[in-house]
């Protein structure tokens, strides 16, 4: 998996999420993740027709969080999976070899398991607390990722995630992870994608830039 930065889906409504994919992709996103949380399975699968047609208007890649039959069905990139959900062996049997497959993870234990389940991504988190999801795992920081990155040393892509904001972002890559998956930033701000893509593969961002300070007279 080459793409550093992942956009999470949220909204009120699917439209809602269908509105904010539309406008991600639009503003330069390389890859979404539609995370429909308590909808029906038929919404779930109507809503992810639709983000598969935006995705593929822009060459955006598209993963479902959770339902793996319906990135099956409506031929997504791949599903990234919770640590309630599915096994990601089992997945792994109904999906296409080319559909990829992440994973969630809090600890060093949960990476190694997936690992050795073959994901092709972990979402490691979360960096600090977020209101965007449920029964919140205790916050990793940076000094969290760095342990784990360290005593894991893998080749499989550990994505950060969890209330990231641009301020972070130069301090988590030093971390060693991979990539960083952001929502909420991003969904305040579209135009963030690309500073968030710029510090992320090593630029810096305008407002990031140092500057000197003045000569005192």
């Amino acid at each position: 998996m080459k793409t550093t930065l992942h956009y999470i889906s949220q909204g009120a409504t699917p439209q809602e999420h269908l509105n904010n994919i539309h406008s991600a992709c639009a503003a330069g996103a390389e890859l979404v993740q539609l995370r429909l949380k308590k909808s029906n399975p038929k919404t779930i699968l109507e809503t992810a027709k639709k983000a598969r047609e935006i995705t593929n208007h822009f060459q955006t890649r598209l993963i479902i969080n959770d339902h793996y039959k319906v990135a099956v069905e409506v031929k997504a990139d791949g599903v990234h999976l919770g640590k309630k959900d599915t096994c990601p062996t089992v997945a792994r049997k109904a999906l296409a070899s080319w559909q990829i497959i992440g994973g969630t993870a809090n600890t060093l234990k949960d990476c190694q398991t997936l690992i050795d389940k073959k994901v092709d991504y972990i979402g490691l988190g979360p960096f600090r607390f977020t209101e965007t999801k449920d029964n919140l795992s205790p916050v990793l920081g940076e000094k969290g990722y760095a342990e784990i990155i360290t005593a894991l040393n893998t080749k499989t892509p550990i994505i950060a995630i969890g209330g990231i904001t641009l301020n972070d972002v130069l301090d988590l890559m030093i971390t060693g992870v991979f990539g960083i998956a952001v929502s909420g930033e991003i969904t305040r701000d579209f135009n963030k994608i690309t500073k968030f893509k710029a510090l992320i593969n090593g630029g810096t961002a305008p407002e990031q830039l140092w500057k000197p300070e003045e000569p005192k007279n």
